[in-house]
């Protein structure tokens, strides 16, 4: 159990570190968002099953983080659309 618990850690602290390392690009950023999202719903699984406890919520987590990644690839699309890369220092909107 805390093997695994170590493991949940370093997925979430080398996601963090590599969202905040990466700040010009928008689908990194995004990717890195989505790893932290894995590595938290690994360590809610694992939670779960060692607890015993139903495992309904982890779907309810998995949709919540599958709406995520659709509302970023959307605005990254529409990023691409408008400015024609993903930087995010030429959006001007955002700063």
């Amino acid at each position: 159990m805390l093997m695994y618990f170590y493991l949940c850690s370093f997925m979430f602290f080398s996601g963090l570190i590599v969202f905040a390392s990466n700040r010009k690009h928008l689908l990194l950023m995004l990717l890195s968002l989505e790893f932290v999202v894995l590595s938290l719903y690994l360590s809610l699984f694992i939670y779960l099953e060692h607890l015993g406890y139903e495992f309904f919520f982890s779907m309810i987590y998995l949709t919540m983080s599958v709406c995520e990644g659709a509302l970023g690839l959307g605005v990254l699309v529409s990023m691409i659309r408008v400015c024609g890369n993903d930087y995010i220092m030429s959006f001007s909107s955002l700063w």
